[in-house]
């Protein structure tokens, strides 16, 4: 049996193994997949390339400081740039600062962080100072609107932190369907660079609606919940990959996930959370190699559909 067949079978038994315990088990890091060619997407607004897999770290908590350390560094040694945080994700920023400049990789990663309207007690100029404070840096390459919340207010002081470069590019988020219509009329009312929305193989409500207006009005799109909150791992539990899955370097159901996501034309960039190591090496093995076309999307979402698959 070859070592890439070894590898396929070994990833795909022990995902559906370790899916029981709410996300697969991962194997190490095989060399082959760490071989292949780096998948990155250009941000419309500047022709600027990304990695197209990156991390998100509302998980971040100071009690895992050593952890996060890790996998920031190992994430670098990966190719991956993108950091998503949040002034609201408690311990994010500061850990990811003190991680970053322990480490010396602050000028490889492309950070993006969000902040609202009031928040903290503040107003928006307080809380991006708070943010650069606690990430180290002096800008960040990505100043986002949280969820939708202070979009007017907030957006006028945005395009003039963007002309004093503190920030590069200025986004809106979202991680909820209800407010999809919302995020549809902010992307035409306004001159963004990025939107964030969550969007998955069991999500797909952007692919109809946002996803083609991003396109349009040539908007990068960062993914949050590529995974479903985890509830993907809890669905293909007991599931096994589709033979077919290696014809894109997929050896795992986390890959499947997130190769799904980010071969949508209009993605840039998947964030999945993680706080552990293997499994940010698992989500960082999805950013190689071939990506699914149109024909190979529709396969995966009809085998994934099939739950008696």
């Amino acid at each position: 049996m070859s070592s890439g067949r070894r590898s396929f079978l070994a990833g795909t038994v022990s995902a559906a193994i370790g899916a029981l315990l709410g996300r697969g088990l991962v194997a190490a890091e095989p060399s082959a997949t760490a071989a292949l060619p780096l998948i990155t997407k250009a941000i419309p607004a500047s022709g600027e390339r990304l990695p197209a897999i990156g991390i998100g770290t509302d998980s971040f908590h100071e009690s895992a400081r050593e952890e996060i350390r890790a996998e920031l560094a190992r994430m670098s040694d990966l190719g991956a740039t993108v950091i998503d945080t949040a002034a609201a994700y408690g311990d994010s920023e500061a850990l990811i600062g003190a991680a970053l400049a322990s480490l010396g990789t602050r000028e490889r990663m492309f950070i993006a962080t969000k902040l609202v309207g009031g928040g903290f007690g503040v107003g928006g100029a307080e809380s991006l100072a708070r943010s650069l404070e606690r990430l180290k840096t002096g800008r960040v390459d990505l100043l986002q609107v949280h969820n939708l919340n202070g979009v007017v207010a907030l957006l006028p002081s945005m395009q003039q932190w963007k002309k004093e470069q503190k920030i590069r590019y200025i986004g809106v988020t979202t991680s909820r369907v209800s407010q999809h219509p919302d995020m549809i009329a902010a992307m035409r009312a306004y001159p963004l660079d990025f939107v964030q929305v969550d969007y998955s193989i069991a999500n797909r409500d952007a692919a109809q609606t946002l996803l083609p207006l991003a396109l349009e009005r040539r908007i990068a799109v960062l993914v949050n919940l590529p995974f479903g909150r985890s509830s993907l791992f809890r669905e293909a539990a007991g599931r096994s990959l589709p033979p077919w899955a290696a014809d894109i370097d997929v050896t795992s159901w986390a890959q499947y996930f997130l190769k799904y996501v980010i071969s949508h034309p209009a993605v840039t960039c998947a964030i999945p959370g993680s706080t552990q190591l293997s499994h940010l090496i698992d989500n960082q093995a999805a950013s190689r190699g071939r990506l699914p076309d149109e024909a190979m999307r529709r396969r995966m979402e009809a085998y994934w559909d099939n739950k008696s698959a």
